[in-house]
Formats: C-alpha cells, structure tokens, sequence
C-alpha cells in the first residue's frame, strides 16, 4: 500500500458497477476508471467515481458485480469540456482489494475554508451549512471539495470565515438535481461529502 495522506483519507467498499475503462496517461503510466455502488444503511446508493493505475488493476483484474474496497483520497478537478459537472469529484485510489464485507463510505478531511459558509434553513426545517474545503496535496496543489453540514454542525459551522482550519469526517453522497439548460430541464448529479463530525483546526 502506498502513504496515505493523513489530510485526505477515503474508505469505500461497494459493488463494482462496470469493469474499469482506461482514462488517461500521465509520465507513461496509465490510469483507469470505474465506478463503485456503495449503499447507505438506508438502502440508497451513491455512486463513487474511483481512478486507479493500471499497477493496481492487473493484480486483480476485477469484473462488473465484483465486491471491491478502496483506500486512496479525495480529489477534484474542473471540467471545462462543457459536459457534466463543472466540478469533478474522484477518489484516487492508493490500494485495492476484492472483500466481500458491509458497504463502507469513510472520509476524513483536513484542511481550510476557501469560500465563506453559505447557512440556510430548508421549507422542511433543516438546518444546513454548504462549505467549501481546500484540503492540500503534494507539490503545491490542493483539492476544492464540496461539503455539507447539518443541524448543530451547521449552525457551528456557519461562524467560521475563510481562511478558518477545519476537521471533519463523512462520506461521500451523489445527489440528483433538475437544471433548466437551453429551456429544458436536464438531470444531473452533484457530488459532495456530508458531515457526520466536524471541528475547527489549527492550521
């Protein structure tokens, strides 16, 4: 296994839902991509977008339907192709391996607030606090993660300001939404790590 960066840590273990597809390739190494079924105790399913290098792969030459689990971290990047989200949401994965136990969607984030806290009270009463997390990766780069709070976390959370150091652990959930393009209504799906603890962090 490789390091895990102790700022960025994802755990999944889902169903494989298609067998992966090569993405791209960066410094000769080739790269894929697949997508994981995770349930949550509800019994609705997020699906996660996992990239993995071919390394990692060929040990196990994992087909649709197979039970997979996944260390690696969170990344993201801007889409500019016009198609899909604006903002990508991945895991990168560090290892993998065939395990045929619970589904599991384990985050843990550390890092600082890059936008200022957007607190809002939903037609049913919820309570919620949208943020925006950079979490820094090697050489210089940072990950700009979508996060949502809810109820007591959120209203916390509605204090802090840019710039404020944060701590939090969740999953990662995929939500679909109408949006109205060119007059007619299209589905998408956001991706987004929900909060289940979050705490302010000395950075």
């Amino acid at each position: 296994m490789e390091e895990v960066n102790i700022s960025n840590y994802a755990m999944l273990r889902g169903v494989l839902r298609e067998p992966p597809r090569f993405s791209h390739e960066n410094r000769q190494e080739r790269f894929y991509q697949f997508s994981l079924d995770v349930a949550r105790l509800s019994g609705a399913v997020d699906t996660i977008h996992i990239i993995a290098r071919e390394a990692l792969l060929e040990a196990l030459e994992p087909g649709g339907g197979d039970k997979l689990c996944v260390c690696g971290e969170v990344r993201s990047f801007n889409n500019k192709s016009g198609v899909g989200a604006r903002l990508v949401i991945t895991v990168f994965a560090r290892a993998l391996w065939l395990d045929d136990g619970e589904d599991e969607n384990v985050i843990e984030l550390s890092g600082v607030l890059c936008k200022a806290p957007n607190y809002r009270i939903t037609p049913m009463g919820r309570e919620i606090c949208d943020l925006m997390l950079a979490v820094r990766r090697r050489y210089g780069r940072s990950d700009y993660l979508p996060c949502i709070a809810w109820g007591l976390s959120a209203r916390e959370a509605a204090a802090w300001s840019i710039g404020s150091g944060v701590h939090l652990t969740g999953r990662i959930q995929s939500r679909i939404y109408q949006k109205n393009v060119g007059g007619e209504t299209v589905e998408k799906t956001a991706y987004e790590v929900s909060v289940i603890q979050i705490a302010p962090e000395e950075i």
